[in-house]
């Protein structure tokens, strides 16, 4: 992170709410009176198709108006898109986080990222078992909230609060909570 600037770029398939997840994460830095930015790249994808989300959140007023290429967090929803893509341009100091099964060095021997700080949590399993439906992105930013302390868990709480009503509400911000408690670092 340089200067009060931490850069995300989430990887997911269309559909997952990749994109959701980096408008929440953003909406937790406003709500922190932080500078932010978050934004899709896709095209007229289908359902499925691999995509990628990037948020900003800064100290300071953000002058960058790109993708990001050197991230400071790479966040995987989808585990079938581990490969070289979603290790481009990460730095040694980047800190990854996985919705997987596996343990943080299975993921650290597959993608050959050597001593690359990653997290893993099972968000697929936590999603169908509170959701009801395998859409990981509230998972995973409990997972990065624990990973990064980019934004403090009673802010993603409350943007997940702004943005879902009823019991889908409820689900959710049991799901960031849980996803946070059961995120393991390797």
């Amino acid at each position: 992170m340089v200067s009060g600037l931490t850069e995300v770029r989430f990887h997911g398939r269309g559909g997952q709410g990749a994109w959701t997840a980096s408008l929440l994460l953003a909406q937790a830095g406003l709500i922190e009176q932080r500078y932010i930015q978050s934004f899709p790249a896709f095209g007229p994808e289908r359902a499925g198709a691999p995509i990628t989300a990037f948020t900003r959140i800064s100290d300071a007023p953000i002058h960058i108006h790109s993708s990001i290429y050197e991230p400071d967090v790479v966040v995987v929803l989808d585990p079938t898109l581990l490969g070289p893509a979603v290790v481009e341009g990460a730095k040694e100091e980047t800190k990854m986080v996985v919705n997987t099964d596996g343990t943080p060095g299975t993921i650290r021997e597959s993608l050959e990222v050597g001593d690359m700080v990653v997290w893993t949590v099972d968000a697929t399993s936590l999603a169908l078992e509170v959701l009801g439906r395998p859409i990981t992105n509230t998972a995973m930013l409990g997972s990065v909230v624990k990973a990064t302390e980019v934004v403090k868990l009673e802010s993603l709480l409350e943007a997940v609060k702004k943005r879902f009503t009823g019991r889908i509400q409820e689900s959710n911000l049991e799901v960031v909570r849980r996803a946070h408690e059961e995120a393991v670092k390797g």
